[in-house]
């Protein structure tokens, strides 16, 4: 089934120069860039982002990390994209994300792992629309 999900590469990603070796990825993987976009989020998107962390002790770093420097918001269309991407992506934790994963091979730290990628098919939704108008996605459908 086509799918469409949300990717950010970072902030610590792109000031490591990883973004196009990340892409290739995705692109060697047969999914579809439909979105790609350069941004600086303020503290209220990323607050709007990550609104299911508000509360969580974590909650501040993640906001204050996400909005340290600009980060590469991608639409990734595929079979299956939710899934192939996060397995992709592997564990938050690069200590033991899998060597092939982008975290096991990028990450530095549980703060600084370089991807975010939505986590279910409703979260890609809302994450999507956060970031992108429908008329800045080109899917072979015409949109998400």
């Amino acid at each position: 089934m086509k799918e469409t999900t949300l990717v950010l590469l970072k902030p610590d990603a792109v000031q490591r120069k990883l973004s196009g070796e990340i892409i290739l990825r995705f692109d060697q993987k047969d999914l579809q860039i439909i979105g790609l976009k350069m941004l600086r989020l303020s503290k209220d998107q990323a607050e709007k982002h990550y609104a299911e962390h508000c509360g969580k002790p974590f909650f501040p770093r993640l906001v204050e990390f996400i909005t340290s420097g600009p980060l590469i918001a991608i639409a990734v269309q595929g079979d299956n994209a939710v899934q192939i991407v996060r397995r992709m992506m592997g564990s938050t934790d690069p200590a033991v994300a899998h060597p092939g994963t982008i975290r096991g091979d990028y990450a530095l730290t549980m703060e600084r792992n370089v991807i975010h990628a939505s986590d279910s098919l409703e979260s890609a939704a809302r994450e999507l629309r956060l970031f992108f108008l429908e008329h800045e996605l080109f899917g072979i459908d015409g949109g998400i």
